[in-house]
């Protein structure tokens, strides 16, 4: 019995149309013979989803306790016993009822894949447990119900059921998701534009992803080398020198040309670390690389044209870009360079790009180290000149005319054992000192043709040539495992000197230190997996690569981290000495692991906080400043409803004025924070048009007394574009707070001027003020310095004034009034002047005063507006 498949339904948002389209599939496969049934589906009420319903087979759902009623679950048992060929399971993501047999509805979908039963389901990408902060982020709700993303990667099928914002909001509206009384409160708040192109766009580039993984799988199944150019992507080669720069701004660029477009910069080091990069100019590489979108890989290879094409064919690119040669003419002797081999071996499939760049023919400079391992070129070539060297002198010598002299056959012995030295190190430059030896004793040493020596002058220096032959390769074979040492301890230099410097720069992307690391060993997989205790079950903190393991037992190679932490790599046994760079990836990652915690923490206790402040705030709020007008109310209503008293007229309508001007608090402090939390969720939306000040102003001052405020608004003022309800309000909201701390007597000023392209409104008070310190304070929620006693409110005016000036694209600052006081300045955008209108224009119909004069006015500061005025736009 084999595993069943499963196919996934993924959206963006709720309503999109998943679970439509599941059942709209089960129709389709049981109109052609297929046993489906239904496991499980939400319709949530939706009637043309319920409709769909209608002919297929529903499995009974299970009754289970919860709270204080009962919750009906999928039964696994009763859907394992019918055994359809396909089960339709909703919402894979449902967190189960306690007393489920699994706690979550995926793992319940894992049991009937193992019983070979396949599964169609849905899930909204914001349940993908690794995009949980970023949904947060742009929603502001934190998914309760989320799903591991490898059970969703690991689906046979995903297909993207995609709808347009637009679209999925006249479907709300339409009542076609959510009943009618929630509509609104959706669309304000969670269906809001922004964020459903946002979920829109994660939903599309998870399933591009995940299309590129099922083509990369494809193409290696199927052993396919060639390019496929579905997408375009571009690798940049880096040297690590200083045109890496131009080099990445010129692949952005074209990139940039094709919709799609990725930039892989990838530097390929040799595997013994041995270099002339500098760590320096990398890291500053691969900060740009990734501030322009893409992406920094580090790649090990010591034939580095074939690394670099063997590395783009596997991310299936379509271009590579290499820089012009920093060699100078005479380097080309030694071969034709990186960027004309890569061009020469690409075959059709990859277009080459060699940009040029200032640093042209400068010269690599001296490379700090050659190849630290002798090759097997390298020792076969010793042997070669250490073996036949010899020989082939010696017939040259024997057969030769001119008879040098022993002391001169030595010298040339002794340059063949040098040779073979530096070329194949100590064991070849011995064969070769024993050979030259025995030749020499041979065939130039007398008595010649015998193994003797006559004269003990020639042994010696026979003896002295033995020795200095093998004191050469000695220091031969010592400077090249010398410099093998110190090519890895530049290599692991370079990999510590990152680890320091990511935390130094506080970096905490526990993935990238991964594939970083997976990189510099040239590993499959990468797990870093914890325990809570010695006999808890592994679990992985975080992964890269393609299947990583679950135990540390599972890997080619493990580094424990603490007690409860471990490493565990796939790919490749390393050798021990590179375990030390190892345990210093392992203890970075732990570092990381816990300084994400730490910063999780530490934002979930700001938030814990400041809701605490919010809540203790408006605690203290409606402790004194609703409960005072709640408190007059009830004494005024009591004194009316007492049959003891007769209460005269005058005392009635005293009492009334009372109930009144405390209902009239009451509305106002409750409107201050229904605003407040409209400004705080998102959701006002102002509707911009060019209005008048004068027109609106005015309608604002209604509810102060009589001459507490002088208004200043010239004629020449420019219309402004607001919206006239939020203005009105915010300009009541700083009124009355200015006529509050105003001292009796003194009116307040309310002044308008031009000032460029905007239009600024003063309300100037001569009450005490407020501290330079203490400015910004004052337009924080619930802040109330200095108020009287005789005050009232919850310290929100401010607050909600200053959020629908910035809602308007306006601003509202606080200065000092000369002289004493407070003066808040509202600016404003004010309308863009029009070209000059013809005579006729310049006359309107004449127009009057709408209304009486409001009240708090002294009738010699207002400026009435004449009945012909010159508009500066559209009235």
């Amino acid at each position: 019995m084999g595993r069943g498949t499963l196919r996934i339904y993924l959206g963006a948002a709720p309503g999109v149309g998943k679970t439509y389209a599941m059942l709209a599939e089960a129709h389709r496969r049981t109109e052609r013979g297929t046993d489906c049934a239904v496991a499980v589906v939400e319709h949530h009420g939706r009637p043309r989803t319920e409709a769909l319903l209608h002919g297929l087979e529903q499995i009974p759902r299970k009754a289970l306790a919860h709270r204080d009623g009962t919750r009906a679950e999928m039964d696994v048992d009763a859907v394992l016993e019918r055994r359809p060929a396909v089960a339709l399971v909703d919402e894979l993501a449902h967190t189960n009822v306690p007393g489920s047999r699994n706690p979550k509805r995926w793992q319940d979908v894992l049991e009937l894949l193992a019983a070979g039963i396949d599964v169609i389901s849905t899930v909204n990408i914001q349940h993908l447990e690794s995009l949980g902060d970023v949904v947060e982020s742009i929603t502001g709700v934190r998914q309760r119900d989320t799903v591991p993303d490898e059970v969703v990667r690991r689906a046979d099928q995903i297909e993207l059921v995609d709808m347009s914002p637009q679209a999925l909001r006249r479907r709300l509206a339409h009542g076609n998701v959510y009943p009618p009384d929630a509509v609104d409160a959706a669309l304000s708040n969670y269906f809001r534009p922004g964020n459903l192109t946002a979920l829109r766009e994660l939903a599309l580039l998870w399933t591009a992803d995940r299309a590129d993984e099922y083509l990369r799988q494809y193409r290696g199944e199927h052993n396919i080398r060639s390019t496929w150019q579905a997408r375009e992507r571009i690798v940049v080669g880096l040297t690590g020198g200083p045109e890496g720069r131009t080099l990445i701004r010129r692949a952005v660029r074209l990139a940039e040309k094709g919709a799609g477009g990725e930039v892989l910069a990838v530097y390929i080091a040799r595997s013994d670390g041995l270099t002339a990069a500098s760590p320096k100019e990398l890291a500053v590489q691969r900060t740009l690389i990734e501030d322009l979108g893409g992406s920094f890989h580090h790649v090990i290879g010591d034939d580095i044209p074939a690394a670099l094409l063997e590395f783009a064919r596997g991310v299936n690119a379509t271009q590579i870009v290499l820089g012009s040669s920093r060699r100078k003419a005479w380097q080309y002797v030694f071969g034709p360079g990186v960027g004309a081999t890569v061009a020469r071996d690409s075959g059709p499939d990859l277009d080459v790009h060699i940009v040029t760049h200032e640093e042209v023919a400068k010269g690599r400079g001296l490379p700090v180290a050659r190849a630290a391992r002798l090759g097997r070129s390298r020792i076969t070539g010793g042997w070669l000149v250490g073996v036949l060297g010899p020989a082939l002198l010696t017939l040259l010598l024997t057969h030769g005319e001119a008879h040098l002299g022993l002391a001169n056959d030595m010298l040339l012995f002794l340059s063949l054992t040098v040779a073979s030295a530096l070329l194949g190190g100590l064991y070849p430059a011995l064969a070769s000192a024993a050979l030259g030896s025995l030749l020499l004793n041979w065939f130039f040493a007398p008595p010649l043709y015998r193994m003797t020596v006559a004269d003990p002058k020639n042994m010696v220096a026979i003896a002295v040539f033995f020795g200095v032959a093998v004191s050469v390769a000695s220091v031969v074979d010592l400077a090249a495992r010398r410099t093998h040492q110190a090519a890895r301890l530049r290599a692991e230099s370079e990999v510590l000197s990152f680890l320091a410097g990511s935390v130094l720069r506080g970096e905490t992307a526990l993935d990238a230190l991964l594939e970083r690391l997976r990189e510099t060993f040239s590993m499959e997989s990468v797990a870093l997996l914890e325990r809570a205790s010695d006999v808890e079950p592994w679990t992985r903190a975080a992964s890269v690569g393609p299947a990583p393991v679950a135990r540390p037992e599972d890997a080619d190679v493990d580094m424990p981290v603490g007690e409860h932490l471990a490493l565990a790599l796939t790919g490749r046994v390393l050798p021990a000495e590179d375990r030390r760079v190892l345990g210093a990836f392992a203890a970075q990652a732990a570092v990381v692991l816990d300084r994400q915690r730490l910063v999780d923490e530490a934002e979930e206790a700001r938030r814990l906080a400041e809701r605490n402040k919010i809540r203790t705030a408006l605690l203290a709020a409606v402790s004194h400043d609703l409960r005072t007008p709640l408190a007059g109310i009830k004494a005024a209503v009591s004194s009316l409803r007492a049959d003891d008293v007769e209460w005269s007229d005058e005392d009635r309508a005293e009492l009334l004025a009372g109930i009144e001007d405390g209902a009239d608090r009451l509305h106002h402090l409750v409107g201050n924070l229904l605003d407040m939390s409209r400004l705080q969720t998102g959701t006002v939306t102002p509707l911009l048009r060019p209005v008048d000040l004068d027109e609106v102003v005015p309608m604002a001052l209604g509810g102060v007394p009589d001459g507490s405020v002088g208004l200043d608004i010239p004629e020449s003022l420019p219309m402004v574009v607001v919206d006239t309800g939020l203005l009105e309000r915010a300009v009541a909201n700083i009124v009355e707070n200015a006529v509050k701390h105003s001292p009796a007597g003194t009116p307040v000023t309310v002044a308008a001027s031009a000032l460029g392209g905007r239009v600024e409104l003063r309300v100037a008070d001569r009450g005490p003020g407020v501290p330079d310190e203490a400015k910004e304070r004052i337009f924080e929620p619930f802040q109330r310095l200095g108020d009287a006693p005789r005050g009232a409110g919850v310290g929100l005016g401010l607050a909600v004034a200053r959020g629908f000036a910035e809602a308007m694209d306006g601003t509202l600052t606080a200065e000092d009034t000369p002289g004493g006081g407070l003066t808040m300045v509202f600016t404003l955008r004010a309308v863009t002047p029009r070209a000059a209108p013809t005579p006729q224009a310049l006359t309107p119909p004449a127009r009057t005063p709408q209304g009486p004069t409001p009240q708090g006015l002294t009738p010699q500061a207002l400026t009435l507006p004449s009945p012909v005025r010159e508009k500066a736009g559209p009235s």
